[in-house]
């Protein structure tokens, strides 16, 4: 008889459309490949040679504020930039590309370097999520901007430049492609059930209980049922609303103390300071009211088997269609046991 937790099969992101292949049995394979090096977790608080520290200069000369809080600032490096001339360029329907125009932003969680979110305190991360509310409610009011990016790359594995806590921000002239594509699955769901896409899913996540990780008043964290990365997460609102900006004070609360778990969840699998890329998903700006969107939020983490053995997107998950070893049902017990309490944090 088929079995999920057994037999090679696929998954439907009903987010995006996209199939995933699972592969269960393939966790009993000898691992003989490529093995990172440990991260380093000894920061001091305060590095006179991070662009991002409080007082210090970054890469081309401007000097940061002293701020004792969150700080953020417009990217000295921006992928994006705002006075980039509109052009559209189409060479017989074969060479075709458009200007993007847009505006990126650092945003830096806390004036000490030596701090994560995980390591961070609830009241600190609230601020850090006000943060978030402030710039998208600004970078809104630009009518040129479409979508609006918020997200982190945590440690050197997924690429990230500098060790100071922080995340950025990506503001787009026009909407990415994972964006489109949840945009899509959503409205069509929401026109033909009337309800959240997202929300009908939570509710049934809840009820059964198998890939939800932490649950509070507002939010819960859950693997999802069609998750690629080995330890993947998703953060769902309970209530349907479509951005960050319409957030109560209660469900800011509630935010900030799900991310402290997880997140503190996430380092204690192997006790160091976890990589991942995070990010949140939320309606499109200037473009309508977007009734349909539920607002969530990703982690991608890489790791799979230790704390120096990490998945790797190659060969036919390049050429296919992702693959993933451990189920997510698997993957959300492990989670879903370990503490909420920070291991650097426990007396």
């Amino acid at each position: 008889m088929f079995d999920l937790k057994e037999h090679s099969h696929t998954r439907l992101n009903i987010l995006t459309g996209d199939w995933i292949l699972v592969s269960p049995h393939r966790m009993k394979r000898p691992w003989q490949g490529k093995v990172e090096d440990l991260p380093v977790d000894n920061r001091p608080s305060y590095d006179p040679a991070c662009y991002l520290c409080p007082g210090n200069k970054r890469s081309d000369g401007t000097e940061n504020l002293e701020y004792t809080d969150v700080y953020s600032f417009t990217n000295d490096f921006s992928s994006l930039l705002a006075d980039t001339p509109k052009s559209i360029l189409n060479q017989g329907d074969l060479l075709v590309a458009k200007a993007e125009s847009g505006i990126c932003k650092v945003l830096c969680f806390s004036p000490d370097h030596s701090l994560t979110l995980p390591l961070m305190c609830e009241a600190a991360i609230e601020k850090v999520i006000e943060l978030w509310q402030n710039e998208f409610a600004a970078l809104s009011e630009n009518s040129s901007i479409k979508y609006i990016q918020i997200f982190e790359n945590k440690g050197e594995m997924m690429g990230c430049s500098n060790p100071h806590p922080h995340g950025q921000i990506w503001a787009s002239s026009s909407v990415p492609l994972e964006l489109s594509k949840e945009s899509a699955k959503q409205k069509d769901y929401f026109d033909r059930h009337h309800t959240s896409l997202l929300g009908d899913y939570l509710k049934m996540e809840l009820k059964k209980n198998e890939r939800v990780v932490i649950e509070n008043e507002h939010f819960a964290a859950l693997v999802p049922f069609w998750a690629v990365w080995p330890y993947e997460t998703m953060i769902v609102s309970k209530r349907h609303i479509q951005s960050i900006i319409q957030f109560t004070e209660a469900e800011k609360k509630s935010l900030a103390t799900i991310l402290k778990k997880l997140t503190s969840k996430y380092d204690n699998l192997f006790n160091i300071s976890f990589p991942y890329s995070a990010g949140m998903h939320q309606m499109p700006v200037n473009d309508g009211e977007h009734s349909e969107w539920h607002w969530h939020m990703h982690f991608y983490p890489p790791l799979l088997r230790s704390a120096t053995v990490k998945k790797f997107m190659v060969g036919y998950e390049m050429l296919g269609n992702p693959q993933r070893d451990i189920t997510p049902e698997m993957a959300a017990t492990t989670l879903k046991g370990l503490s909420e309490i920070h291991y650097k944090e426990k007396k």
